[in-house]
């Protein structure tokens, strides 16, 4: 691989197989890597590769084949045996306790105790505020992890894993929830653990982060090895090909109807303003108007806590008692919504950002997780009574849309990728056929070729008359997507354009608007930088 045959990898994995049921996760895959490198491990989601790095983490102990350490063969048959071993995982799907501590969570199940076993909090507060200092994130670790944001809460989740000597660190999407600026100085710290002779197995769809960080990629494809390659032998094109199996489309220059302006809007909000939550005296929304008719997709823009969800939510009725004023005007009535089941019932539905928290039902099979919200409904029911074909149709119609790769609509939601968990999510609130679709990040932690099936799907929904609100972080997502695209910053709105009119330079000065340029230059941003992430 990179390195010449006389140098011992540190990392080796051997014919690794792994089966769930009849379903094989992963077929006579090889892995290896070596002291000091960043390699890139890509594919599609439900490819093997989270499979894989669990059980190279000890989350995963019953496969086939063999792992070895420095020469040495080892099998791991609990997180612990890895991790004294020296490697860490970062999961994509949050492990934090909600209820605890930011510090208590870094040091879960390695606690600093004082005499007779009493917990040293003080130690374990300080070595935390450290330890998010080296991230330059500025989280007070006697904070509870509930009250974080996702973005937050995703740094919680890498400072446990470069809290303690790590030799092999596994980071599985990490940056998925955070901003631009938190994403430049993660980014740092790879490159310091990587200078510490450090070895990053870094999980990742964005090719933009593989090419900035990687020294080696190695790509899997439905549970196998395809191949894996310096980097300078690579594109992030053929990365593409070799995980989907196919040439994607370019989909900028698929042009759509043009929306009709003279018809009544499907939503016009008018003069919004939303109270901040936190008391701080400046509301999370401020005068905010706009329209969208129907068929048409509006993005909107905007660096995190530009007030993106707040905005989604309010509409939704998921923030009703935010005690929000100004107009929410749905097909010419103007509406409040209570709770989200109003929303729903008047043709909204909403795909929240926080898939793992508030989008799935973890106890629930894949159907149940899609056909939740219709059960009282016919055809899914009569008289308060579930016709359980209707609703197996129901939900076999929606995995057979969304491509959702799933073994049975009766397998647990969880045994799903990311990818296929957010889809299942996407098909719930089809489901309920609205009017209105709101979506935020709808393609957070999702493998290009997934992505690029839901932008289709969303465009072909757009030309039958669906009208979609949608948030996103990522600048291509809203050039490819959007038909307009409104730009927030600090809960105002400070730009609106066309997708022709759109440019990142254009898109990152609304988004930085009211933000000091001082606070810019500390997070090592201007507002006339190129940014695919925002």
């Amino acid at each position: 691989m990179i390195m010449p045959q006389s140098h011992t990898p540190r990392l080796k994995m051997n014919y690794i197989t792994k089966r769930f049921g009849g379903v094989v996760a992963l077929e006579d895959v090889s892995f290896e890597t070596f002291s000091g490198q960043v390699h890139a491990l890509c594919g599609e989601n439900g490819a093997g590769k989270s499979t894989l790095m669990k059980i190279l983490a000890g989350v995963i102990t019953d496969y086939e084949g063999t792992i070895e350490l420095n020469g040495q063969t080892s099998r791991f048959m609990a997180t612990i045996d890895a991790e004294t071993a020296g490697i860490r995982i970062i999961h994509q799907e949050l492990n934090l306790v909600p209820d605890l501590s930011v510090a208590a969570n870094i040091f879960l199940g390695e606690e600093i105790t004082g005499r007779f076993g009493i917990l040293n909090n003080q130690a374990m507060t300080q070595k935390a505020f450290e330890v998010l200092k080296r991230l330059g994130a500025t989280i007070d670790p006697r904070d509870r992890v509930r009250d974080l944001r996702i973005g937050d809460q995703q740094m919680v989740e890498i400072a446990k894993a470069i809290a303690f000597h790590a030799d092999i660190v596994i980071m599985d999407e990490p940056t998925s929830a955070l901003s631009d600026a938190e994403v430049t100085r993660l980014f740092r710290v790879i490159d310091d653990l990587k200078a510490q002779n450090h070895s990053i197995i870094y999980i990742s769809h964005k090719m933009n982060e593989v090419f900035r960080l990687a020294d080696q990629v190695t790509v899997l494809r439905d549970g196998r090895l395809v191949t894996s390659v310096q980097k300078k032998e690579a594109t992030p094109g053929k990365i593409v090909q070799w995980m989907v199996g196919r040439s994607l489309i370019a989909e900028k220059t698929r042009d759509r109807p043009q929306v009709d302006l003279d018809h009544v809007p499907v939503l016009e909000i008018q003069e919004l303003k939303v109270p901040s939550a936190s008391g701080s005296g400046r509301p999370s929304l401020s005068d905010i108007s706009f329209k969208i008719q129907q068929g048409e997709i509006l993005g909107v823009a905007g660096l995190l806590g530009a007030g993106r969800t707040e905005l989604l939510e309010t509409i939704f009725g998921a923030r009703d008692k935010a005690n929000w004023t100004g107009q929410i005007i749905l097909n010419g009535q103007q509406v409040r919504f209570h709770q989200p089941v109003q929303a729903i019932n008047s043709g909204v539905a909403m795909v929240t950002e926080d898939r793992k928290n508030l989008g799935v039902f973890t106890e629930m099979n894949v159907g149940e997780n899609i056909t939740i919200t219709q059960l009282e409904k016919p055809p899914l029911s009569k008289a308060g009574i579930i016709l359980h074909a209707n609703e197996s149709n129901a939900a076999l119609n929606e995995i057979d849309k969304l491509r959702i790769k799933t073994n049975s609509r009766k397998s647990m939601i969880l045994s799903l990728s990311g990818g296929n968990q957010q889809k299942a999510i996407l098909g719930r609130s089809l489901l309920t056929s609205p009017k209105l679709l709101l979506l935020d990040e709808p393609t957070r932690g999702i493998d290009v070729g997934a992505k690029a099936e839901i932008h289709s799907l969303l465009r072909d929904l757009a030309n039958q008359g669906l009208t979609v609100l949608f948030t996103s972080s990522e600048l291509p997502e809203l050039f490819t997507v959007s038909d307009r695209i409104i730009v927030m910053c600090e809960g105002r709105i400070t730009d609106e354009m066309t997708r022709a009119e759109a440019t990142e330079e254009r898109i990152m000065a609304g988004a930085t608007a009211f933000v000091d340029k001082g606070v810019l230059a500390s997070y090592g941003l201007t507002r006339d930088c190129n940014h695919e992430q925002i």
